[in-house]
């Protein structure tokens, strides 16, 4: 895991880990439509929320994937790193990059320690 000491502004003084996730623009709206600080609720089909540990698989996945349609973007954001021992890394579809596991149901909690703003740091068309 990458981690960060705060540095005043929108990242606390605890220490965070810092996580990157792949989205496409329904769910940067929804993103933007809570403040830019939670994400939303997964859809019923879907059991478990990816964050991703690597930016380098999040942009490929993003440039790749084309299930999130025709703008792509990847979103950067920290959460307590206390907090997130608690969830497994897994790869994902053969990948070596690690991913944790969230499940659909500890979204809110989950949300609930990210610090800061989730921020879109590369967009692909």
């Amino acid at each position: 895991m990458t981690t960060d000491q705060g540095s005043g502004g929108d990242v606390s003084s605890d220490v965070t880990t810092v996580l990157w996730r792949p989205l496409g623009q329904q769910e940067l709206d929804l993103v933007r439509e809570a403040g830019g600080r939670r994400w939303p609720p997964l859809s019923p089909e879907q059991t478990h929320f990816f964050p991703m540990l690597d930016e380098a698989f999040a942009v490929r996945a993003a440039q790749n994937w084309n299930l999130f349609g025709p703008v792509r973007y990847v979103a950067r954001f920290h959460v307590e790193t206390g907090f997130l021992g608690r969830y497994s890394t897994r790869s994902f579809g053969g990948s070596a990059a690690p991913m944790l596991w969230v499940a659909a149901d500890e979204l809110d909690e989950f949300n609930a320690h990210i610090v800061g703003s989730i921020e879109v740091i590369h967009e692909f068309r």
